[in-house]
């Protein structure tokens, strides 16, 4: 027998008291021992939900699950001592007024009976075998003293304390940087050969999945499509979805093509940025984030800024945009000098550039219909002879960026993910900019929708003519986009180069290490 055996799964949710509605339609698949099982597809395809069934952390206010149902595991099932899970989002699942030593003990004085002083020996052990540096001065630290690889890692510590038979990763590295994934990819498995359990790894990226998957259960809409060995489902997929998801990562890889360079637009010289931060109760200590950044960006072309968290990509995008307030250094559009004009003079200037944040849910008011949004920054600014003319710049806005008319009356909460990161490019357009900052402006999506987006945005900067300064941690997506690449680490510029010549023979260390450790598929 599998370890895990799911049959006929389905799973209804709740939406008032006369409607349901259907995510999960009748999923078999099983997880052989010692075996990893990856269950892909894009959101809303039902890959977390059954894993939640699994492991029944389904709401059972909301959640039905059809009788005929059928989870068989092989053998006793405790919930986090035999099948342990690791969320997506550290931060939401640890405790932050406990320590991470504290947690993870937890588990142990509650599934194996340990005491306090053999709980917090084995806690140890845990951290060191998970990878925390200086473990005995970590054990004792708040989840937020952590970087997200570093909370990622206790998480991971947390659900493996009990050597449980069958570990559900849940998209455990989609908001990590490409050096800290590679790591947490690389614990994962080495934890599944040495300690000989399975793996149910859940995720949306073909090319992560083929770095550890032995067996692949491709999904979409509730239902199976395709599943077998991961060497045939990813090289000879059968299933015309299963192609298209992997058509849409290999699109990704095709180079930006060349842009003709125009004239200089922005002219960024020693850029600083120092923070103030608290250091005791009456002490505070200096915090450089940028330190003496300089780059120049051409009318029509796309600068990508990569680097690791805390390198300093967002606050360099805030501090041109005076959101944050310089240090030091010129910032400069067609040779004016931005970062000393007053404000009145500069509100001529914001227009000019905007920014297009990583999250559009929490960037766009909940309150405000589509229209209201995009009428908002027209009539504060006053561009439009009257509401009429506006209102029809809106619907033609609508159109270039791909959504319906019908939209205008609509509520953000009513759209997907990629219609809203539409919708807020379609605000920002709305000041007919020059220059967009695009602060991971794609991480959270599916592959395919950030293909429709990137796409959208490489049209729009052919027929517009724009300018974008490209942040993200995802390197295959800034070759997709850019024309030039700047690398930064601990707030300073690494690298800096034509990006098919970066890509293709990089000059520094840290940035071949970048390089080295994105997924490959195939």
């Amino acid at each position: 027998m599998n370890l895990l055996e799911v049959s006929a799964l389905r799973v209804a949710f709740r939406l008032d008291r006369h409607r349901t509605v259907e995510a999960v339609k009748g999923v078999s698949f099983s997880v052989p021992h010692n075996t990893t099982v990856a269950l892909v597809g894009e959101s809303g395809s039902g890959k977390s939900v059954s894993a939640l069934a699994v492991i029944g952390l389904l709401d059972q206010a909301s959640a039905i699950i059809d009788p005929a149902s059928s989870i068989r595991f092989d053998g006793p099932c405790v919930r986090g001592k035999d099948i342990a899970m690791i969320f997506q989002e550290p931060m939401s699942s640890l405790n932050p007024v406990f320590t991470v030593g504290a947690q993870i003990a937890e588990v142990l004085r509650l599934h194996m009976g340990m005491g306090r002083r053999q709980a917090r020996q084995r806690t140890l052990g845990l951290l060191e075998e998970v990878g925390i540096p200086e473990p005995a001065s970590r054990i004792d630290a708040y989840p937020h003293q952590l970087s997200g690889g570093q909370q990622q890692r206790v998480m991971i510590a947390m659900a493996i304390a009990c050597e449980p038979r069958l570990l559900i990763a849940d998209e455990p590295t989609t908001a990590l940087d490409v050096t800290v994934q590679q790591q947490i990819m690389e614990l994962i498995a080495s934890l599944q050969r040495r300690r000989g359990m399975s793996v149910l790894f859940i995720s949306h990226d073909l090319a992560l999945v083929a770095q550890i998957a032995d067996q692949v259960v491709v999904m979409r809409h509730g239902e199976v499509r395709e599943a077998g060995p991961a060497s045939q489902v990813l090289i000879a997929p059968a299933d015309e979805y299963t192609r298209s998801l992997l058509q849409c990562r290999a699109a990704l890889a095709t180079p930006r093509r060349k842009a003709a360079a125009g004239q200089p637009l922005l002219e960024v010289r020693g850029l600083g940025k120092t923070f103030s931060l608290r250091d005791g109760w009456l002490r505070r200590r200096a915090f450089p984030a940028l330190n003496d950044v300089s780059f120049t960006l051409a009318r029509g072309q796309t600068l990508g800024v990569v680097g690791e968290s805390g390198s300093g990509k967002t606050t360099l995008g805030l501090t041109l945009l005076r959101l944050h307030q310089a240090s030091g250094g010129s910032v400069r559009i067609d040779g004016r000098e931005l970062l000393g004009m007053p404000g009145r003079e500069f509100q001529a200037y914001k227009r000019r550039m905007q920014i297009i944040f990583q999250n559009p849910y929490a960037s766009l008011n909940p309150r405000f219909t589509v229209g209201d949004i995009l009428l908002e920054p027209m009539r504060i600014h006053r561009i439009g002879a009257n509401e009429s003319e506006r209102l029809a710049m809106v619907l033609t806005l609508l159109d270039k960026v791909g959504l319906p008319a019908t939209a205008i009356g609509r509520y953000p909460h009513e759209f997907s993910g990629g219609q809203r990161q539409r919708i807020a490019i379609a605000r920002c357009l709305t000041l007919r900019p020059e220059i967009l900052v695009c602060d991971e402006s794609v991480s959270a999506l599916d592959v395919p929708v950030q293909l429709q987006v990137l796409n959208l945005l490489r049209d729009l900067q052919d027929e517009l003519g724009l300018s974008y300064i490209f942040i993200s941690h995802d390197l295959a997506v800034v070759r997709y986009m850019a024309d030039q690449v700047m690398v930064m680490r601990h707030g300073a510029v690494v690298e800096l180069a034509d990006a098919q010549q970066l890509y293709s023979d990089p000059q520094q260390p840290y940035t071949r290490a970048l390089l080295a450790a994105m997924p490959r598929h195939g």
